[in-house]
């Protein structure tokens, strides 16, 4: 019985480390597809490509320069925000139709993973994977550009320019509006906004005024005038895309979650926005536990293959879906699951040891109830105290050889800090200062 409990712990054990690292892949058979940003060096390219976990021969390749940003980006954004330079790189991976946007981004700093979610969903995205990184922080313009160029790449269907223009208009004003609010804050309110329209077919520009200031009133946000006619004109150009509500819901939905959740880490509980019906979330959310409860993994796709190592301890990391955050390097996940092994291995010897005890006891209680007289007392104590030095042994050994395994685990450990510190110091060098945000040159 006891074997049986034990295989039925290590079974499930087994399943919340692989649910940990995400090992299952839904759309093996998809197209991938990156692209980097036409100013990164020979070696800096390499290092994007170690972080996306690719060799150059795997997936598709695609340059992205600043002449493509400004075709989207140039009516909307100053000239300081466009910069004469593009760092930013992106890793792309289609998912099924309306399954939702899922982003990671790794020293990006203007944008965050959440604004280019609900900016891709207006750009005519409903189902995809993105990681988006630097070697060095940047302000990220160049982001969306390249997410939509490898998108379109990865389907072979080009995306519809005017939405693709909205999308980066929508990516300018929300980013505008955090440097004034905050960008959880801005995030919010602009895909709130935007799902309140879509569904329910909004396009009145006082209605439209009326979805703002409700909307930034659960917020906890008192715009300006001229923030509030911004984001109306916007919201004018949304409203007349006719876009489907059932196809984007599943983004616009996730996006207003993530955002409540980091603002509820900050200290700021939001209002009901009214967007999501209570008991309708409250139902989706017992059908989410369950069907997490008995998920065998969690799929993060491409977001669950980066080496967040890769680009230095200090480099900014953000997903929207926060298990895809901060994710062990390959050799620390290799030596955890040793670790696993290891506890495997003495759960089961122990066992062994276990079984002979109570074998023995088994024996002694038959012998005593048949041959009650003290001579036999005394063997079967006899016996008794030589099975207790026995499992002590075997326990000795056990710990011994844990001893052991912790030895060589911290000696791995120790190597692994010193590759790490030294990736550190070659992969994130201090002399790079440029940003696609601030250089002009």
């Amino acid at each position: 019985m006891k074997i049986k409990n034990k295989i039925v712990s290590v079974l499930m054990a087994t399943c919340l480390v692989f649910s940990s690292f995400g090992f299952s892949r839904s759309f093996a058979d998809s197209s991938k597809v990156v692209t980097i940003g036409v100013n990164n060096t020979a070696e800096q390219k390499q290092t994007i490509l170690n972080y996306f976990g690719v060799k150059e021969n795997e997936v598709e390749i695609v340059t992205v320069n600043n002449q493509e940003e400004r075709a989207y980006l140039g009516k909307v954004a100053t000239e300081e925000q466009l910069g004469r330079k593009t760092y930013s790189c992106a890793y792309v991976e289609p998912t099924t139709e309306g399954s939702g946007i899922n982003v990671k981004t790794a020293n990006i700093t203007w944008v965050t993973s959440s604004m280019v979610a609900t900016t891709l969903s207006t750009a005519g995205l409903t189902g995809a994977n993105c990681v988006i990184a630097a070697v060095f922080p940047v302000s990220g313009t160049g982001a969306l550009t390249g997410v939509m160029k490898a998108f379109e790449n990865a389907t072979g269907k080009n995306l519809d320019e005017d939405k693709k223009e909205l999308a980066s208009e929508e990516l300018i004003t929300t980013g505008d509006l955090g440097d004034d609010i905050g960008q959880d804050k801005a995030t919010g309110i602009i895909n709130d906004v935007k799902a309140d329209i879509i569904k329910n077919n909004t396009s009145d520009k006082t209605q439209i005024a009326n979805t703002i200031n409700n909307i930034t009133n659960n917020y906890n946000v008192q715009l300006t005038d001229a923030q509030v006619d911004k984001i109306v004109a916007l919201m004018e150009k949304i409203a007349a895309q006719h876009y489907d509500y059932n196809e984007m819901k599943a983004t616009l939905n996730n996006v207003s979650d993530v955002v409540k959740d980091n603002l509820k880490d900050a200290g700021e509980d939001l209002n009901n926005s009214g967007i999501l019906d209570s008991i309708g979330s409250f139902f989706s959310g017992i059908g989410d536990w369950f069907s997490n409860l008995f998920s065998s993994s969690k799929d993060l796709g491409i977001l669950g293959d980066t080496n967040d190592s890769m680009l230095g301890k200090d480099s900014i990391i953000d997903a929207t879906d926060k298990a895809a955050e901060n994710l062990p390097s390959k050799e620390e996940a290799e030596g955890f699951l040793t670790k696993i092994v290891n506890w495997f291995k003495s759960l089961f010897s122990s066992d062994s040891s276990d079984g002979g005890s109570d074998n023995n006891s088994n024996q002694n209680n038959g012998t005593t109830m048949t041959n009650p007289d003290s001579n036999n007392d005394n063997n079967n104590s006899n016996l008794n105290n030589s099975d207790n030095n026995t499992d002590s042994n075997s326990d000795a050994n056990n710990n011994n050889e844990n001893l052991d395994n912790n030895t060589n685990d911290n000696s791995d450990d120790q190597n692994q800090s010193n590759e790490n510190n030294s990736s550190d110091n070659t992969l994130n060098p201090e002399v790079q200062t440029d940003t696609e945000h601030f250089d002009t040159n």
